[in-house]
C-alpha cells in the first residue's frame, strides 16, 4: 500500500523523490506524495523518522539535496521561506514561534499584515490597523484567546502559546497548513477545540500533519504517511494505514503488541513515541 491519496485529484501539493542528508546522515530519502486541494494528510513514525525534516522542506526552512517540491503545478522547489508564505504555505512549530515582548493580538497582525489586501502603512495608518486587529480578533476567538489579546505573550503557558502559533497560522490565510505536533502539551479541552478547527477549516485548505497522538490522527487525517529512517513505510487512507502489519511493527516490534489497542482495536499506540531530535 504506497499509492498516494486521492492520487487521480488535482495536486494541490506534489513532492517528487524529496532527499534532504546531513552529512552521512540521510533524514529524508526519496520522499513522494501528492496532496489534493482540502486533504487532511498526517505524517506519523517513529523517533527520527523524517517527519519534521519533510515539514520544513516543504515550509522552505530547509532545502533539498534531490527532488521537487510544487505548488498548484509551479516548482517551489528554491523559492525562499517568505515566498512560499506569500502563496499560501503556513505552518507551526514543535516549539511555538511567539515573539514574547509583543501582545497576543499584535502577534496575530504581525503574522497577518503580509497577506492582507490591505498590508501597506498598517502600523502607521490607524484606520488600517484596525482592519488588522479585527481580523486578528476573529482568529484569537477561534482558538480561544481573545479574553487573553492584550497580555504579552510572554506571560501565556505552553498550551496558550501553542494556540497562539496557530491562530498565527490561520492568519496567513493558507491553501496548505503544516502542523508540527499541534496537540502536544494542550489539555483535553484544548484537543477539541484543535479537532473542531482544523475540523471547521475551509474544504479547499490542505493540512499536513505531523503528531504523536494516534486519536488525533484517526479522527482528523483521511490519509497517513508513515516514516522510518526517512523513508516511506505505507501511506493511504487512515484505517488502512494505522492497521498494517508494518506499522505495528515499526512502533511494538515483531509479533503481536503486548500493550493495550490503541484506536478502534489497531493496535496502536495512543501515543507514538516523541522526537529526540530536529530529524523527527
Amino acid at each position: 500500500m504506497t499509492s498516494a491519496p486521492n492520487a487521480a485529484a488535482p495536486a494541490v501539493l506534489a513532492l517528487d523523490r524529496l532527499t534532504r542528508r546531513y552529512g552521512t546522515l540521510t533524514a529524508v530519502d526519496d520522499v513522494s506524495l501528492r496532496l489534493p486541494a482540502g486533504a487532511r494528510h498526517a505524517v506519523i513514525g517513529p523517533n527520527g523518522a523524517g517527519k519534521t525534516t519533510l515539514l520544513n522542506l516543504i515550509a522552505g526552512t530547509d532545502r533539498p539535496d534531490h527532488g521537487t517540491i510544487t505548488l498548484d503545478g509551479a516548482d517551489i522547489t528554491r523559492k525562499p521561506t517568505a515566498g512560499r508564505s506569500r502563496l499560501g504555505i503556513a505552518r507551526s512549530f514543535q516549539q511555538p514561534a511567539v515573539i514574547a515582548e509583543l501582545s497576543v493580538l499584535d502577534n496575530v497582525v504581525l503574522a497577518g499584515w503580509p497577506h492582507h489586501p490591505q498590508r501597506r502603512g498598517a502600523w502607521r495608518r490607524p484606520s488600517r490597523y484596525r482592519l488588522h486587529k479585527e481580523s486578528a480578533g476573529r482568529h484569537l476567538e477561534t482558538v480561544g484567546l481573545a479574553d487573553l489579546a492584550h497580555r504579552p505573550a510572554s506571560t501565556l503557558s505552553h498550551g496558550q502559546r501553542r494556540m497562539l502559533d496557530l491562530a498565527a497560522a490561520l492568519a496567513g490565510r493558507p491553501r496548505l497548513l503544516l502542523l508540527d505536533e499541534p496537540a502536544a502539551g494542550l489539555t483535553d479541552r484544548d484537543i477539541g477545540r484543535l479537532l473542531g478547527i482544523i475540523g471547521g477549516l475551509p474544504s479547499d485548505v490542505a493540512v499536513i500533519l505531523v503528531e504523536h497522538h494516534v486519536e488525533v490522527v484517526a479522527e482528523l487525517a483521511t490519509s497517513v504517511t508513515v516514516l522510518a529512517a526517512g523513508k516511506v513505510l505505507v501511506s493511504g487512507p487512515t484505517q488502512e494505514v494505522l492497521a498494517h502489519p508494518e506499522v505495528r511493527e515499526a512502533y511494538h516490534g515483531p509479533g503481536p503488541s503486548t500493550g493495550p489497542d490503541g484506536p478502534r482495536g489497531k493496535g496502536i499506540p495512543t501515543v507514538c513515541p516523541s522526537p529526540t531530535d530536529a530529524r523527527g
